[in-house]
């Protein structure tokens, strides 16, 4: 994968009308990201939507349901998705692109500037579109290989989503001490930034990094105790993080 230059398709999307399929959490976030581009925008549609008046589609609908709503598009306008996972195939026999953004969307939204988008496109033009799309959007657009999208989605989703199930487990933990999640904010903020300035090797921190086995052990002890359902997660994290111990110290 490699990062395309920004603002080098500023023009791609100047004559295009925009329409987004998906009414919800992402087709909502991008229609109202979008707002101030300065693109025409149509939508956001619920499925069915056939293209009509539009020269670009973008389907922001569960992976299972493109190839459906795909189909459902009157053969015409570029039409593209948002599945990170999903190649170009579903979106046949449309000229397709993707556009993945690399961040997440809540029900309260999301913001897109400054986060990663991956893009594919079935032609130049259709790559263009994405390029441009993710320009609209402050994004940093980077082209991912139809053989690397797995790979890098089980990234995404690691680097999100287990992250979130990790501290889900700090808290859980946290509680039976009395701890509120609120005091464990600051330190998950800290080691991300820490990790992002510096690199998993430099961030690491704690007893495992020091070689402490005896508090390791008085920690597996409680986990033990409070809860023993954490008790193959914190095992198989405490294997981790010494693999990355070592690798750090032949750094």
């Amino acid at each position: 994968m490699w990062e395309l230059e920004r603002n080098s398709h500023s023009d791609t999307f100047a004559s295009e009308r925009l329409a987004i399929v998906g009414r919800g959490r992402l087709g909502n976030a991008l229609a109202n990201a979008l707002q101030d581009s300065g693109l025409e925008l149509l939508g956001p549609f619920g499925r069915g939507y056939d293209g009509d008046r539009a020269g670009v589609v973008l389907l922001c609908v569960p992976d299972g349901e493109i190839a459906v709503a795909a189909a459902s598009v009157t053969p015409g306008p570029v039409v593209g998705h948002c599945s990170g996972a999903t190649g170009l195939q579903p979106l046949s026999p449309h000229e397709a692109f993707s556009l993945h953004p690399l961040m997440t969307v809540t029900a309260v939204g999301g913001s897109f500037a400054g986060a990663g988008a991956a893009i594919a496109g079935s032609t130049p033009r259709a790559l263009g579109l994405a390029a441009a799309l993710a320009d609209a959007l402050g994004m940093r657009a980077v082209e991912v290989a139809e053989a690397d999208r797995t790979a890098y989605h089980a990234a995404a989703s690691i680097a999100s989503n287990f992250l979130v199930t990790l501290e889900a487990a700090a808290e859980r933990v946290a509680a039976t001490a009395g701890v509120d999640r609120a005091l464990l904010v600051p330190l998950v903020r800290a080691a991300v930034e820490n990790w992002a300035l510096l690199g998993a090797e430099r961030a690491l921190t704690g007893p495992v990094a020091r070689g402490d086995e005896a508090t390791v052990a008085a920690q597996r002890e409680a986990i033990a105790d409070r809860a023993p359902e954490l008790e193959p997660l914190f095992d198989a994290l405490v294997d981790a993080t010494r693999a990355l111990a070592r690798e750090a110290q032949l750094a």
